[in-house]
Formats: structure tokens, C-alpha cells, sequence
């Protein structure tokens, strides 16, 4: 990974609470990998899935919800992200890595039915 994670602006309020650096991706590439950090009770609220995605907890524990579905995670586990609305709730201060394959945003937009 080339050196440690150090999240932006780390003295704002915010940045105390969460924050997330990409560390694979970026305009026109298919893959994403990004570092989450969250403190214990914080928690990313229900959002789209990002299509086919996995979710590894590096350090900590974490609730990871859909409307169907829950898991706990911790440190060294991983999980296959649903392709549904999902949420992710920090247990313990924690760093997760989510990897990403995304789909072109037409792509995106067809398999939800939108035009």
C-alpha cells in the first residue's frame, strides 16, 4: 500500500468521526478499492449497493445490514455486499476495505431499469 493511511483534513470534525481514501480507481477505471474508517457508533446509512463489491474488515467490528439480511464482521472477515440497499454500522472503531467492480453508468442505470 505504500505508506500509512492518513485521512484528509484530519483535524476537521468530521474527519474524527469518518473518513475514506481511495486507494485503486479513479476516472475510467472499473475497479475501486477504498479504505473506510469509521469510530465505534458511527455509521454509513442506507445507501445503493455498488454493484458487485466486497467488504473486508481490517481492524475492528462491523454491522453490515440490508433489508433482508445482517452480518457481523470483524477484524480478518469479509463478505460479498448484496446487490441492495445496504448499511454499515461501526461496532468498534474499525477500517474497512471495500473493493468494487463497477459498472459503466449506463450499464448502472440498465440494470435498475432507468433510462
Amino acid at each position: 500500500m505504500g505508506g500509512a493511511f492518513r485521512p484528509k483534513n484530519e483535524d476537521s470534525p468530521r474527519a474524527k468521526q469518518r473518513s475514506a481514501h481511495s486507494i485503486v480507481g479513479g476516472h475510467g477505471r472499473r475497479l475501486r478499492q477504498t479504505i473506510i474508517a469509521l469510530v465505534a457508533g458511527q455509521e454509513l446509512a442506507e445507501h445503493e449497493s455498488p454493484g458487485e463489491a466486497t467488504l473486508q474488515v481490517l481492524v475492528g467490528e462491523v454491522h453490515l445490514a440490508t433489508a433482508a439480511d445482517s452480518i457481523l464482521l470483524s477484524a480478518g472477515e469479509s463478505a460479498v455486499i448484496p446487490d441492495e440497499r445496504d448499511s454499515l454500522a461501526a461496532l468498534e472503531d474499525c477500517a474497512v476495505l471495500l473493493t468494487a467492480a463497477l459498472a459503466s453508468r449506463l450499464s448502472w442505470r440498465r440494470s435498475r431499469g432507468v433510462r
